[in-house]
């Protein structure tokens, strides 16, 4: 059998955009990737069935754009470009059919309507302005993170400010402010996931190169904390910054990747929700800012951004650890990877 990943990817270098690779199962290998649009800068992106919603930069406007997938490459179907820095995130809402973007450079997080064609129109803009924390590169708010909640609210996580906001989403892809929850000075939110009830929620911390266990109350929209655990070593003295977060479906497993470190920290959730991590994996390859697993869980496919290359991993779904299959995957600047 085989499973398709899409790779998005800074241009910079070599990249001419958006990528695929294949994951033959039997084999358990990598294909080699293969250009599937041609595009500047789609440094994330997020597949709907065969629609694909992207970052996109050109020139000196950055935005979204929606693409077409056939035949295992995408044509633009439309884009929403503003003067400025592209966004760093893009999801989806397939019950009210909105796009949202977070703009770390701006601090803006967007909304947009989607049409039958895919087009966009722009619905709300919401800026982020207040204190931020102390660090070099908390200079001012940077919206990191922008995607849906359990309950079907907007959740962002704010690094410039050690923040997450929750804001109540209407029908005609409005916001209005929920609840905040405010990490310790420095923390650096960068991405959140939940727990499949939606009683827990799992924030990483880029700067500090922590994660927060927090209990969710979805009638409120706020937050509680509960466990902050590192995902590096307590003696690692050399630069890290954590950037991507997964749990599997079972609500059993988080992983996440440390840039500096350059590994795949693996926690299991224990039965009150806190996590215990379990094991530190090589990702054969320097600056890993994403990865995924496959849709049965049973492979990770992780992304070395500075070394240009991807790495595969069989995963263990009883005790959640990761086994090294396949390294030095070469694929060009490799920034996000999605399942296909």
């Amino acid at each position: 059998m085989t499973e398709k990943f899409m790779i998005g990817t800074y241009t910079s270098k070599t990249s001419k955009g958006i990528y695929g690779v294949t994951l033959d199962t039997d084999a358990e290998k990598l294909s080699t990737p293969w250009v599937v649009a041609e595009t500047q800068k789609p440094s994330y992106l997020q597949v709907i069935d065969d629609k694909v919603a992207a970052v996109k930069q050109a020139g000196k406007d950055g935005g979204i754009a929606t693409y077409q997938i056939e035949n295992d490459h995408a044509t633009m179907l439309d884009q929403s470009l503003a003067a400025g820095s592209p966004p760093a995130y893009v999801s989806y809402d397939a019950e009210k059919h909105l796009l949202f973007s977070a703009n770390y450079h701006t601090g803006d997080i967007k909304v947009y309507k989607v049409d039958d064609g895919w087009k966009l129109t722009l619905t709300d803009s919401v800026h982020h302005e207040g204190a931020t924390g102390p660090e070099p590169e908390q200079d001012s708010p940077h919206p990191h993170f922008a995607d849906l909640t359990p309950d079907h609210r907007l959740v962002v996580c704010d690094l410039g400010m050690d923040l997450v906001v929750v804001y109540d989403l209407s029908d005609d892809g409005k916001l209005t402010a929920k609840s905040r929850y405010q990490s310790e000075a420095g923390f650096g939110s960068r991405h959140i996931t939940f727990s499949p009830d939606g009683k827990f929620a799992y924030l990483l911390g880029e700067l500090s190169s922590k994660l927060e266990v927090l209990k969710y109350n979805a009638e409120n929209g706020a937050f509680a904390h509960v466990q902050t655990i590192k995902t590096i070593p307590a003696d690692w003295t050399s630069h890290n910054g954590a950037a991507a977060i997964h749990m599997t479906k079972d609500g059993k497993f988080i992983y996440t990747s440390n840039r500096g470190e350059n590994t795949i920290a693996v926690f299991a959730i224990q039965a009150d929700g806190t996590v215990e991590h379990i094991q530190s994996i090589s990702t054969e390859g320097d600056f890993p800012r994403d990865f995924e697993l496959s849709t049965t869980e049973e492979y990770l496919v992780a992304a070395n951004q500075n070394t240009d290359n991807l790495s595969l991993y069989k995963r263990n779904d009883q005790t959640g650890k990761l086994t090294l299959l396949q390294k030095d995957v070469p694929s060009p600047e490799p920034v996000c990877v999605k399942k296909w």
